[in-house]
């Protein structure tokens, strides 16, 4: 579901599973529910990225530990599905 979200908002969007394949792209999206701990693999594969992390809003810690790995916009998951394309623009 998130996906057909994500490619209805923004068509040109590849999904991929390694944090190696996301580098030399402008924009990575990271679901913290699944891969919270993937954000400094990825800073450091991507790292002139814009790195937009969304969640739960009650996961706190994940969200300080996105913020610390080098997330550049970190929301909550409904501000996030609100509008996905400002939410990466």
């Amino acid at each position: 579901m998130d996906r057909s979200r994500i490619t209805a908002a923004v068509p040109e969007a590849t999904f991929v599973r390694d944090a190696a394949a996301v580098a030399g792209s402008d924009v990575v999206v990271v679901d913290l529910a699944r891969h919270s701990g993937d954000v400094a693999a990825i800073r450091a594969a991507a790292p002139d990225a814009l790195i937009v992390a969304f969640g739960p809003h009650v996961d706190e810690a994940s969200f300080a530990t996105a913020q610390r790995d080098g997330a550049d916009r970190i929301l909550a998951r409904s501000q996030f599905f609100r509008d996905v394309r400002t939410a990466i623009a």
